[in-house]
């Protein structure tokens, strides 16, 4: 049975949430929840029925949102450094936050490390396509904002591996972000990465951003600068789409009518672009688990957090991706 540390102090709307995501979990799938945070809150909060499957562990300081990243290594009593501290002692397979993404991504490189080959780790999102059923895997989203061509490459290696790994997809395609298709177009850093990239069998060359959405490939590389605006701004225009939609809808009966008979369509949109549905982002390249979810999430998006992290650590993706590595370096 697997064992999966949580954060239960992160969050933006506290605890209540985080609890009830982790129980809504062990509902639907036997795991061990090992909470992180204030117990007395914690253990408030927990059905009696429950008590053979979650441990609770003290900690009494939280890192807030404003607080520095690089203060998180100096804070040993907050709820994520010590969720972060029982993957490193292997007394748990992964860590689910909702919390600071920046303390949970420099405690999980620097306390749990590296995979060996990797020299950066990068955070992974999923994002819909055309295609029913299909998405394409970004890489980075936000953990690198100064990447390096040898960086690229190696977001390109894991991205391939968690495709085909996590994603069940036999020969992903694996396709560099660039502002135009020919080889020549690019930054000298995505230039050279070009040329780096064409060593895997999976690359299919630059891709524009129109083509993240097309379904024509599986893993998009980019530098984590790129990767953030690229996510944030898909939220935005997502909810904006829904927002003009209503507004519009509003004005007219005969929109109203056509609203009711596209219902299902936008209830099917809706889906694809929440965040609770993947339920966080992980954190690919370090010798563990590290599922980073929104700040906002939900007990839906805790739940399918803390699933992810279960697929993540009961599967062999960070050997591959090591062993990927060393042959293509060699």
């Amino acid at each position: 049975m697997q064992t999966i540390a949580i954060d239960a102090m992160g969050g933006d709307n506290g605890s209540a949430p985080i609890i009830e995501g982790t129980l809504a979990a062990l509902d639907e799938k036997e795991f061990k929840a090992i909470l992180v945070g204030k117990k007395d809150i914690i253990t408030s909060s927990i059905p009696l029925r429950y008590k053979d499957y979650i441990e609770v562990v003290e900690a009494d300081d939280i890192i807030d949102m404003k607080d520095a990243a690089t203060d998180a290594l100096k804070r040993k009593e907050s709820s994520i450094y010590k969720a972060v501290e029982l993957v490193r002692e292997k007394k748990a397979d992964g860590v689910v936050s909702a919390g600071h993404s920046g303390a949970t991504m420099s405690l999980a490189t620097l306390r749990i490390g590296r995979i060996k080959g990797v020299s950066r780790p990068a955070i992974a999102t999923l994002m819909p396509t055309t295609l029913n059923n299909k998405f394409s895997l970004v890489l980075d989203v936000g953990a690198n904002v100064d990447s390096k061509p040898g960086h690229l490459f190696e977001f390109g290696v894991m991205g391939e591996i968690y495709a085909r790994d996590l994603l069940d997809i036999s020969y992903p395609k694996v396709g560099l972000l660039s502002n135009g298709e020919e080889s020549s177009k690019g930054n000298e850093v995505t230039k050279e990465a070009y040329k780096m990239l064409e060593k895997l069998h999976s690359f299919v060359g630059n891709i524009e951003g129109n083509n993240i959405f097309d379904g024509s490939v599986d893993v998009v590389v980019c530098d984590g600068f790129v990767g953030n605006i690229l996510l944030k701004t898909s939220e935005g225009v997502a909810d904006s789409i829904s927002k003009i939609i209503k507004k519009n809808v509003r004005k007219s009966p005969l929109a109203i009518t056509g609203a009711i008979l596209m219902r299902k369509v936008f209830r099917i949109l809706k889906k694809q672009v929440d965040y609770a549905e993947y339920g966080g982002a992980p954190l690919i390249g370090i010798n563990g688990c590290a599922i980073i979810s929104h700040g906002k999430s939900n007990k839906k998006a805790i739940k399918n957090a803390i699933f992810q992290a279960i697929n993540f650590s009961g599967s062999n993706i960070n050997r591959d991706i090591e062993e990927k590595l060393k042959e293509l370096k060699e």
